[in-house]
């Protein structure tokens, strides 16, 4: 007789027991991520002077780091995001390794090609048009972190 799902062993069939969701690389690289994007939202929205002859608002220590503040933000994000693939993330094991791959190349993909539509166009994309040719390597680094996916895919 087949046992209920509450009697099964809670135990891999390699004897190791299951990686819990919610783990300490987990919280890192969710909070990694969170941060990142936060930074980059507080620095566009707040801080960055509108190019209108107004001065930079926001803390001073910020608005000093100009364009490092994109350094800054994206690279927490794509930390964060290359964190989540470890296996012991929900993201890093089972079906979470295609959705994180394929999350990390088609938006890398959807950046770069939204960064070539709109570049000699007179609309202002926020964060695209800032970063001017560095659009490239935030497009490059999101498909770089899902190749770090595709090494853990099975």
């Amino acid at each position: 007789m087949a046992k209920s799902k509450s009697e099964q062993d809670p135990l891999r069939t390699d004897g190791r027991p299951r990686p819990s969701v919610l783990s300490v690389r987990s919280v890192l690289a969710l909070l990694l991520f969170v941060v990142g994007v936060a930074w980059i939202v507080y620095y566009w929205t707040v801080v960055r002077p509108d190019g209108f002859g107004e001065a930079p608002g926001g803390p001073g220590a910020i608005a000093d780091l100009g364009r490092w503040n994109y350094v800054i933000g994206f690279g927490a994000a794509l930390l964060g995001l290359a964190v989540a693939a470890h296996p012991t993330t929900p993201l890093g094991r089972g079906r979470g390794v295609v959705v994180g791959m394929l999350f990390c190349f088609l938006v890398g993909l959807i950046w770069i090609c939204t960064f070539y539509v709109f570049t000699n166009t007179a609309t202002d994309v926020p964060v695209i048009t800032d970063l001017d040719q560095w659009n490239l390597v935030v497009g490059i680094g999101l498909m770089a972190v899902g190749f770090v996916y595709a090494t853990r895919w099975e």
